[in-house]
């Protein structure tokens, strides 16, 4: 099972991620996170790792920005976490693959909620919903997913835990969870905000599927 580690701040900790068992890093360019990334690294720094798939994620930043920052960063594909229209994802993925992600209420259908968007992103992220965009505090549960043919690759997210792996790995093997491309970890696995607790990834990559 692919993992996505996102609020990557620490060049060191960006290195480590590889031999973690970590396939992407994300970084977050949104300048009211406690995990935006060009507060403690250079677009530089993140512009020459070239081990892991390279995630930017953006709130209603504008076209030019985030493409500036794709360039700069050489980033592999870019994740929309705001109020991004249809439209507006159509012309980011003229450029590069473009993940949209969706925040969910426990009452929300997942279905109808992405159908819009499905001729126009690449692929999906689920998070729960909050007051702010990002890490909510809330769980995802998957049992919102029961018979949901999602249909395009998708990233889950959503407060998972260390202790989320064998409720995962069961996951996987249900028919909604045919399409899932990755699962994405963030603040349960940290020590400060943007601080990663690697071992505790590692661990948690070991005993995934």
């Amino acid at each position: 099972m692919r993992v996505k580690v996102c609020g990557i701040t620490q060049e060191e900790q960006l290195n480590q991620l590889p031999d973690a068992g970590v396939s992407f890093a994300g970084f977050i360019f949104y300048p009211k996170s406690p995990r935006y990334a060009l507060r403690h690294m250079t677009t530089s720094q993140i512009k020459k790792e070239n081990k892991l798939n390279k995630v930017g994620v953006f709130v209603n930043a504008s076209v030019d920005e985030i493409l500036q920052m794709v360039d700069e960063c050489r980033l592999h594909m870019v994740q929309l976490h705001g109020d991004e229209t249809p439209k507006f994802c159509e012309k980011i993925a003229d450029y590069i693959s473009v993940v949209k992600a969706f925040r969910f209420s426990e009452s929300d259908n997942i279905g109808y909620r992405i159908q819009e968007y499905m001729d126009y992103c690449d692929m999906f992220m689920f998070d729960t919903e909050g007051v702010g965009y990002g890490g909510t505090g809330k769980k995802l549960s998957l049992e919102k997913l029961h018979n949901v043919i999602v249909g395009k690759p998708y990233f889950l997210s959503g407060m998972i835990d260390p202790g989320d792996a064998p409720a995962l790995n069961d996951f996987v093997k249900k028919p909604e969870a045919k399409a899932l491309f990755a699962i994405d970890i963030s603040t349960k696995f940290e020590l400060l905000p943007g601080v990663k607790d690697i071992n505790l990834i590692k661990e948690f990559t070991q005993r995934l599927s």
